[in-house]
C-alpha cells in the first residue's frame, strides 16, 4: 500500500465522523519558541488545546509533516526518522475516550483490516494524584482486546504533559506485532517486537505550578498515528526504508554506490533519511538556509552527515548524488506538498552549496589533523574532539586516517569529550526542542502582537513588498524575519521604532474576525503561509494600520504593550533581513 493511500484512507475515514481536514502547517513553527520545528499533529494546534475557538469546530484531522531531533542518534536503525508524516485526529471539547478508542479501532481493523490479534494496548496506571484509566481499559475488552493484552503503565511511558504544569492525562497507545513469529498471550511491552503505531492522548486534567491537580471542563483528545511505521506494516515489512514510501530514492542510491543494501544499510539509511529532511526544510517557506544556528545549523548538520556516510560507502563527493535523490524526494510528495516543486531549485542549491563548504572543511581539517598529530602514534581523545568541534572533522574520518598511517585513536577519551558538549548543548538547549502548551504567557502574547505593528511599519517605512518570512517570539524578545534587499539606515530603524510606538500609544483595539479565506486576501490581510490556512480563517485587525491571518493570541488593545525598542538588524539570508526588538515598561 502506497502511503499516499492511507494518508486518504485516514482523512476519508475521520471526515465520514464529522471531521473537518485541515492542511499541513509548516516546518517551522510560527511565533513557537519551544521548538525548532513541529514535532507533532497536535503542535500548530496549542492555541485550540488550550481554548480558544477552531473556526472549523471540533472535530479535526490531518496529515502533518514533522521533523523530531530527540531520536537523532537512533537513525541509521529500522524504524527512525527525523522527518516523518503524523496521522492525527482531534476532539476539542467533543467526544472523549469511548469514541475515540471506538474510531481508532474500527480503522484499524475494519478499513485496513489488521488481525485484532496481532494488536495489544497500554493504559494510565494512574498515581497519588490521578486515578487508574479503567475507562479506557474497559472499552477496548468491550471490543474485543483480551485483559493479558492490556498493560497499565505508569506516568513515564503512559501520560502526556508540557512542561511542568497545563493541560495533562493518561494516553492509551496501540501496539501492533511485528514478527513472523507466533504471537504471545500475554502483552509484555519490553517486547521490541510488539511496535507502537498508534498514541491516543486524553487531556481531561489540568495541573498548576504547585502540583495540585483538577479537572478541566472542556476535554480534549489528541491522536498521533506515523505514517512510516503504519506502512511498513501494512506492506509486512520489519525495515521501514523497504517499503514502497523510499522505494524510488533506495534504488537511486543503490545505482549510484553499486553496493547492496544488505551490509550497507546503516549508511544508506542515513543518507535517506537525512536527504529527505533537509530537502523538506530547504523547500520550508521560512526560507531555512544552513548555518550555525537554529534551524540552519539542524540543516547544515543533517547535510554534512549524508556526505560522510556518502564517503563511507565510497560515492564520488563530486558528482550530483545529492541532487539525484533529492529530486526523487520531491517527485514522491510534491503533488501532497506543492512548496517541494515550487522550491526545487532552491532546494538543490542549498544542498550544492553545502556540499560543496563542507568538502572544503574536509580538506582543511586534513591539513590541521596532520599539523596537530605529527609524530603522535595514539591520537588523544582531545585532540580528536577538537578536531571535530572546531573544523568538523568526523571522529570516523579521524580513525580512517589514523589506521592508513598504523595510528590509533583515543575512542574512550573523545566519547567522554563528546559527551561532555552533548550534556552542556542539551542544557543550553532544552526549551527549543521539546513542544507543548507552555508557552504564550502574558508578556509572549504581547510580543505577537508587536510583530503585526513590526510588519505594519516595515511596509511604510521600506516598502509595501516586503513580507515576513518568520519569527520567534521568546519572554525576552521577539524576532522577526522579513524580505528586504539592503541593510536598514540607522534612520529607517528609527522611522519603524516611532511608527510602532505611536501605534502602541493611540491604544488601537485589536479585532479578532473569522471569514472565509479567499475574503480575508480580498480584504487585503496578509498572511505568512497561505497554503496552511483551511477554507475558514481567523484574520486579526489592529486598528486601520494591520490585518493578518494569524492564529493568535494577541492584547485587546495596543496600549498594554509598554515600548518598543529594536535592538539588532542584521541579515538572514540572501535577501531577508532580520530584526530582534524588545518591549518595556518605560
Amino acid at each position: 500500500m502506497k502511503e499516499i493511500n492511507l494518508k486518504k484512507l485516514y482523512l476519508e475515514y475521520f471526515e465520514s465522523l464529522g471531521h473537518v481536514i485541515i492542511p499541513s502547517a509548516p516546518l517551522v513553527p510560527e511565533n513557537d519558541p519551544s521548538v525548532l520545528f513541529n514535532t507533532a499533529g497536535m503542535q500548530p494546534l496549542i492555541p485550540y488545546l488550550m481554548g480558544e475557538p477552531h473556526p472549523f469546530g471540533k472535530r479535526l484531522c490531518d496529515v502533518q509533516k514533522c521533523v523530531r531531533l530527540t531520536d537523532l542518534d537512533s537513525i541509521g536503525d529500522k524504524t527512525h526518522h527525523t522527518f516523518f508524516e503524523m496521522l492525527g485526529n482531534w476532539s476539542l471539547g467533543d467526544y472523549f475516550k469511548n469514541e475515540s478508542i471506538l474510531y481508532s479501532f474500527n480503522f484499524l481493523t475494519k478499513v485496513l483490516n489488521i488481525p485484532i490479534e496481532k494488536l495489544a494496548i497500554t493504559v494510565f496506571a494512574g498515581d497519588n494524584l490521578i486515578p487508574k484509566d479503567e475507562v479506557s481499559a474497559k472499552r477496548w475488552e468491550q471490543l474485543g482486546i483480551k485483559k493479558e493484552r492490556i498493560a497499565y503503565l505508569g506516568s513515564e511511558d503512559n501520560f502526556w504533559i508540557a512542561g511542568d504544569s497545563g493541560p495533562c492525562g493518561g494516553d492509551t497507545e496501540i501496539f501492533y506485532w511485528r514478527s513472523p513469529e507466533e504471537v504471545p498471550k500475554i502483552f509484555d511491552p519490553k517486547d521490541d517486537r510488539w511496535v507502537e503505531i498508534w498514541n491516543n492522548v486524553f487531556m481531561e486534567y489540568f495541573k498548576e505550578k504547585n502540583g495540585q491537580v483538577h479537572e478541566l471542563k472542556n476535554k480534549n483528545v489528541d491522536t498521533g498515528m506515523g505514517v512510516e511505521r503504519t506502512i511498513a506494516i501494512l506492506e509486512g515489512k520489519t525495515d521501514n526504508y523497504l517499503t514502497s514510501i523510499w522505494q524510488n530514492a533506495l534504488n537511486t542510491l543503490l545505482k549510484i554506490t553499486n553496493l547492496p543494501y544488505e551490509g550497507n544499510e546503516v549508511s544508506m539509511r542515513i543518507i535517506l533519511d537525512h536527504i529527505r529532511t533537509a530537502v523538506f526544510i530547504a523547500a520550508d517557506e521560512a526560507g531555512i538556509k544552513p548555518s550555525n544556528t537554529d534551524q540552519g545549523y539542524i540543516l547544515r548538520r543533517l547535510i554534512r552527515r549524508a556526505i560522510r556516510h556518502a564517503r563511507k560507502l565510497n560515492i564520488d563527493i563530486n558528482s550530483d548524488f545529492e541532487q539525484q535523490l533529492a529530486i526523487c524526494f520531491i517527485k514522491e510528495y510534491q503533488d501532497t506538498y506543492p512548496e517541494l516543486a515550487k522550491n526545487q531549485n532552491i532546494v538543490l542549491e542549498v544542498l550544492k552549496n553545502e556540499k560543496e563548504k563542507f568538502n572544503k572543511t574536509l580538506e582543511k581539517g586534513l591539513k590541521v589533523f596532520e599539523k596537530l598529530t605529527f609524530n603522535n602514534q595514539q591520537i588523544d581523545g582531545e585532540t580528536a574532539f577538537h578536531l571535530y568541534d572546531t573544523y568538523g572533522f568526523p571522529i570516523e574520518l579521524t580513525v580512517e586516517v589514523a589506521k592508513e598511517q598504523n595510528r590509533t585513536v583515543d575512542l574512550e577519551g573523545f566519547a567522554q569529550k563528546f559527551k561532555e558538549h552533548q550534556e552542556k548543548s542539551r542544557t543550553a538547549s532544552s526549551g527549543k526542542f521539546k513542544g507543548g502548551l507552555s508557552g504564550n504567557s502574558i508578556i509572549e502574547t504581547k510580543y505577537h502582537t508587536a510583530t503585526h505593528l513590526l510588519n505594519a511599519a516595515l511596509k511604510k517605512v521600506i516598502g509595501e513588498d516586503v513580507h515576513q518570512k518568520g519569527s520567534n517570539i521568546t519572554t525576552e524578545r521577539l524576532r522577526f524575519d522579513f524580505s528586504c534587499n539592503h541593510k536598514l539606515s540607522e534612520e529607517e530603524k528609527k522611522q519603524v521604532e516611532n511608527l510602532v510606538n505611536n501605534w502602541i500609544k493611540q491604544d488601537l483595539p485589536v479585532e479578532k474576525l473569522t471569514m472565509p479565506k479567499e475574503e480575508a486576501i480580498a480584504s487585503g490581510a496578509e498572511c505568512m503561509f497561505i497554503e496552511k490556512y483551511p477554507d475558514i480563517v481567523t484574520v486579526y485587525q489592529i486598528g486601520d494600520i494591520s490585518k493578518e491571518l494569524c492564529g493568535g493570541p494577541h492584547v485587546e488593545k495596543t496600549g498594554t504593550l509598554g515600548t518598543f525598542k529594536i535592538t539588532k538588524e542584521e541579515a538572514s539570508s540572501s535577501g531577508v533581513r532580520r530584526i530582534k526588538a524588545i518591549l518595556s515598561e518605560e
